[in-house]
């Protein structure tokens, strides 16, 4: 990567914005340094002139939506591209799963909002555990008598499956509520803060049993697509409410709809799909015991801002020289 700490002072350094932002934002980035050239991506613009203004891209604030090929088509038809900041989770994880070249990888730094969206999904996924015990959404209410009692989170068992920024933070909050958290990740090594128990992923099955709540806060991997199938949804307690704030492909939709039926798992929380959109046909619409934000959890009041401040602490680095944080994949030796 280029040391611009070793730069002219009036070394040019084009930045695309290629999504949707407020003056404001423009601003932001504009006064980080002077040697910082803001330019927006016009989805009206000319062909021949934003494939130009793309091509001249160091650093890239989003993706353009609307350029053909995906995500991955469009980093690699910018030569000049250094750095790219994803600004959804959705793009992150395209770009996770895509595939790369050696040059890429070297030449393309990749970073996205990271612990930006943590706080607003670990509070939507504790929303859904509260909906249910407190008898908000789908069932019975208390007025229909004390034969359908309010539960309280306090001495249940959590279960998170992934501890990145999301499942951490989800953490932090189940135990401020009082109940015992469990956490899966691949390895199972070492101690977590706010996790009474760290097992590795093959003790899913004997986790599963003992859990109130699950939360799955797991990116989409070679290891976790399907993950949560047929045969760990059998596992889960009868009174269990499953949240999902990870990606929806963790998560294998036919066997969620059978075991919901069965009465296994009791509820079920939905932010994110196997598809990009819950189709409208799906079963899920319409069944009582579950409740589903179509992936806007995440879009709080103050995400933008978040994801904003995130981007210009990287940018002031990567115009020391230095490293920036949160990468897609570790620095090239």
């Amino acid at each position: 990567m280029r040391s611009f700490a070793q730069s002219s002072p009036d070394q040019r350094v084009p930045v695309v914005v290629a999504v949707p932002v407020d003056p404001q934002a423009i601003s932001a980035i504009k006064n980080v340094d002077g040697r910082v050239e803001v330019l927006f991506h016009d989805p009206h613009s000319e062909p021949g002139a934003r494939q130009r203004m793309l091509a001249d891209a160091e650093i890239m604030f989003g993706i353009p939506a609307d350029v053909p090929g995906g995500p991955t088509e469009v980093l690699r038809s910018c030569p000049s591209l250094r750095w790219c900041h994803a600004t959804n989770q959705a793009t992150l994880d395209g770009l996770r799963s895509a595939t790369f070249t050696d040059e890429e990888r070297r030449r393309i730094q990749i970073t996205g909002a990271g612990g930006g969206h943590a706080a607003a999904l670990a509070e939507f996924a504790m929303f859904g555990l509260l909906a249910w015990a407190k008898q908000l959404s789908g069932r019975p209410t208390a007025r229909q008598g004390a034969d359908h009692p309010l539960s309280e989170l306090a001495g249940q068992t959590l279960l998170i499956l992934g501890l990145g920024s999301v499942g951490a933070e989800v953490a932090r909050l189940g135990k401020a509520f009082g109940m015992r958290v469990l956490a899966m990740t691949r390895t199972g090594n070492g101690h977590a803060p706010n996790v009474d128990e760290l097992r590795p992923a093959r003790f899913l099955g004997d986790m599963l049993p003992v859990s109130h709540a699950v939360v799955l806060a797991l990116p989409m991997t070679g290891q976790t697509a399907g993950l949560v199938g047929a045969g760990a949804i059998s596992r889960m307690r009868s009174d269990a409410v499953l949240v999902n704030v990870g990606h929806g492909g963790v998560l294998d939709g036919r066997a969620l709809v059978r075991g919901l039926e069965q009465g296994q798992p009791a509820a079920v929380v939905l932010d994110a799909f196997a598809a990009a959109q819950l189709p409208d046909d799906s079963v899920l619409w319409s069944m009582s015991n579950v409740l589903i934000s179509p992936r806007s959890a995440a879009d709080t009041d103050r995400q933008n801002a978040r994801v904003l401040e995130l981007f210009v602490a990287n940018l002031r680095r990567y115009l020391r020289g230095e490293e920036v944080v949160g990468r897609l994949w570790p620095a090239a030796a």
